[in-house]
């Protein structure tokens, strides 16, 4: 088969590409960042096949708005206008449920342009409108937080095993009944695939359908030897449970979990330093 991949320099795409070349008879074209914004009249000029649309900015978004639009929406627009594919899966993010009463792929929801936080929001769901609104074959797959090796440095994971690792404790910011849900890259590579060429639906929660609490965080740091601390009056952060039944009825359930990567990801952090 024939992919193409956006964004292959990110934490996910980078993930992707190795996946799909394990199967030799797939050919995966996977173009730099530099290169799709220099060179789009020759991408489009191919015929990209399934298409994995994993450009975007996450926890640096607020410092660069005007880039944000671009990877979220205009360079989309190009290739969903121009470009010569088989289908495309729009990578978007279970963040657009803030505020939202049900988590369900169908459920209404709640943005507002006066909340600066909210420009991540509405520029995922116009990419995801303007994918749905084009008559073309295309899918969303609104991911949870992803985790695994070579995370990018914004990520929470991240700098929780980052200062784990470097100083032998962690001092958590958020209170620690806290709680997010957390997805594993090697489900969500396993995942995106099926979505794009099986997929009945047009949109997927990719998520692992149950939360992390600091205070399951802090038990796994502890059992590895590290000290836990919270800063006081640390504010409660909490996401709801986000609704996988779509995604797990069609692909089945994850086959890992953030428990059972853990002392893993924390071996791998430490022989870092």
């Amino acid at each position: 088969m024939e992919f193409t991949i956006l964004g292959a320099g990110g934490f996910i795409g980078n993930q992707l590409v190795k996946s799909l070349k394990t199967k030799k008879e797939n050919n995966v074209y996977a173009p730099q960042r530099h290169n799709i914004t220099n060179d789009l009249n020759k991408i489009l000029a191919r015929d990209l096949g399934h298409v994995f649309y994993c450009i975007g900015l996450t926890a640096n978004f607020r410092e660069h708005p005007f880039n944000t639009v671009d990877a979220h929406i205009c360079i989309l627009k190009r290739i969903l206008e121009h470009g010569q594919f088989e289908s495309l899966t729009y990578l978007s993010s279970t963040r657009v449920y803030e505020g939202s009463d049900s988590t369900h792929e169908s459920n209404f929801l709640q943005v507002s342009p006066n909340n600066p936080g909210h420009l991540y929001n509405l520029s995922k769901l116009t990419g995801e409108a303007l994918c749905l609104s084009s008559g073309l074959k295309t899918k969303i797959a609104r991911l949870s937080n992803v985790f695994g090796q070579a995370m990018r440095p914004k990520n929470f994971i991240h700098q929780i095993l980052q200062e784990a690792a470097s100083r032998g404790k962690v001092h958590f910011l958020t209170a620690p009944q806290s709680a997010k849900d957390y997805v594993s890259v090697h489900d969500i590579i396993r995942w995106l695939p099926q979505i794009a060429i099986q997929g009945k639906h047009n949109i997927y929660n990719v998520a692992s359908g149950k939360n992390t609490s600091n205070t399951d965080i802090a038990v796994l740091l502890k059992e590895n030897g590290v000290a836990v601390s919270y800063a006081e009056d640390a504010p409660e952060w909490s996401f709801p449970v986000i609704d996988t039944n779509r995604l797990t009825q069609e692909f089945g359930h994850t086959q890992s979990n953030f428990s059972s990567e853990f002392n893993d990801l924390y071996r791998y952090y430490s022989q870092s330093h």
